[in-house]
């Protein structure tokens, strides 16, 4: 090589290394500070996550169907199901919640002489009583707080927040679309959820409440971090020798004191900060890579209902249906039925024509479904028992048994089903399941192997932990008293 290319290439290395310093040593002052933040806060959210409202809590609260007082049959016209069609109570009155395919969504009364409150102060004050089991403190008028900020909540705003005076602070969230409790909250959860799920997710209300300004905040505070995290590796490597190379006194690292800690838990915690600050970068779908295809909705339509639901015998419902808290009427694959659901999580499906108990076949399934895929090749069919890598749940069990269809469609989907009911619980594709590692995995460690063994799981992540605090905290000392030096 000659003289002039070999002096270009030293002077390029001496820029590249010059730069590869630089990025670390100032970007990574403010990346120091967000990871001590993250990785104590996501400490907190291993043991207290995000508020919500799950069916089973809902189910374990609301009153059991009343139904000497339920005279009005199931509201489908000429045998064509809507979308959602259950039965269940709204302030002491039997009531059909409807949700039509079009989107619409109402409310109307089981009992012809009945007429349903508003859903006012008076109204949200009886509702939360009766599911809190409590006195009520306060009631207000909210759009959105905290806790509701999400657009999930959008078609329940404007909210009734209810306080209890309970000991557990206990605030409940009424909608004014349905009447129904749609958020809970106590005391305990909204203190820790402050040191937990709003500073990790950078999710205060202000910003959250627009969701495509959030999503570039969380990229753009990420991305800058990714780089410090690389950069800091890089050079982690390159000031590390072995062998008969070492520094002074036979030692790997040149540095003392707070640098050594620096170093060292960089090194050894330096993978794992990269592939969990990468993955959390990726929670929000940077460029929607992993963004599946829209489900065909007449295919949907066709799966879900095939509008040929019978008409429902509603004196022998009321004896069937004894101490059930809701009533859905479904007619997934083709089967009509009626499903009951208890207070204690049990569920019972009965055939929607002779209210007897009855399901859909596998056969029936694997049909519909074949439809529903617009005719791709079945390829596998199992029946699962115990969570997959893909059907899940960290820190419990998912509904199982589910049946495993996966097909040789382009985008080789996977669909998990019900098979008490034919419904279709998840549907993920090459994209989603790809997903799954290159977020969930890297960023939450859930596998199943981990998290039905804890304290295993809690072990690897307090581990990992206490490795990335000690490299932000020595970084956020070492960047301070670089600040104070000018």
């Amino acid at each position: 090589m000659p003289g002039s290319d070999v002096r270009r290439a030293a002077s390029f290395g001496r820029v590249g290394r010059r730069w590869l310093y630089l990025v670390h040593r100032w970007v990574g002052i403010a990346s120091c500070l967000f990871f001590a933040m993250w990785f104590v806060s996501g400490l907190v959210m291993l043991y207290v996550p995000y508020p919500s409202l799950t069916l089973a809590e809902t189910l374990a609260q609301v009153e059991p169907i009343d139904w000497r007082a339920v005279n009005v049959p199931p509201p489908i016209d000429g045998g064509h199901l809507p979308q959602e069609l259950l039965l269940e109570m709204r302030d002491g009155v039997p009531v059909w919640r409807i949700g039509r395919w079009e989107g619409d969504r109402r409310t109307v009364a089981a009992d012809a002489g009945a007429l349903l409150a508003p859903v006012d102060a008076a109204y949200a004050t009886r509702v939360a009583r009766r599911f809190g089991r409590a006195p009520t403190a306060q009631v207000e008028r909210i759009v959105r707080d905290q806790w509701t900020v999400s657009g999930g909540f959008d078609r329940h705003r404007p909210l009734s927040k209810v306080t209890l005076a309970d000991p557990s602070g206990t605030q409940l969230y009424v909608s004014s679309s349905t009447g129904g409790i749609v958020q809970s909250t106590t005391r305990s959860e909204r203190v820790w959820n402050w040191l937990g799920s709003v500073p990790h997710w950078l999710y205060p209300t202000i910003l959250r409440q627009d969701n495509s300004a959030w999503r570039q905040v969380v990229m753009w505070v990420s991305g800058p971090c990714i780089a410090a995290a690389v950069a800091g590796m890089w050079i982690g490597i390159l000031r590390t020798r072995t062998g008969s190379r070492r520094f002074k006194g036979g030692r790997m690292t040149p540095y003392r004191g707070w640098m050594l800690w620096h170093h060292v838990a960089g090194l050894v915690g330096g993978g794992f900060l990269i592939a969990w600050i990468f993955s959390g970068w990726l929670s929000v779908d940077p460029w929607h890579l992993f963004r599946s295809a829209e489900p065909d909705a007449a295919a949907v339509r066709a799966y879900a209902a095939s509008d040929a639901m019978p008409l429902v015998d509603l004196d022998r419902l009321r004896a069937a249906g004894s101490g059930a808290v809701r009533a859905r009427l479904i007619d997934n694959a083709h089967k009509p039925l009626v499903l009951l659901e208890y207070a204690d999580g049990k569920r019972t499906t009965l055939g929607a024509a002779t209210l007897a108990p009855a399901r859909p076949s596998t056969p029936a399934i694997v049909a519909a479904a074949r439809r529903l895929q617009h005719g791709a090749t079945l390829i596998a069919l199992d029946r699962l028992t115990a969570p997959d890598a893909y059907w899940y749940e960290p820190g419990g069990k998912p509904r199982l048994p589910v049946l495993r269809l996966r097909f040789d469609d382009p985008p080789a989907t996977w669909l998990y089903i019900d098979p008490q009911t034919g419904e279709v619980l998840a549907t993920i594709d090459r994209r989603r399941r790809a997903y799954r590692w290159a977020f969930d995995l890297l960023h939450k460690w859930d596998l199943n192997v981990l998290t039905l063994h804890r304290p295993l799981w809690d072990l690897l992540l307090w581990l990992f932990s206490i490795v990335g605090l000690v490299t932000s905290v020595s970084g956020i000392w070492l960047g301070w008293k670089r600040l104070r030096r000018g």
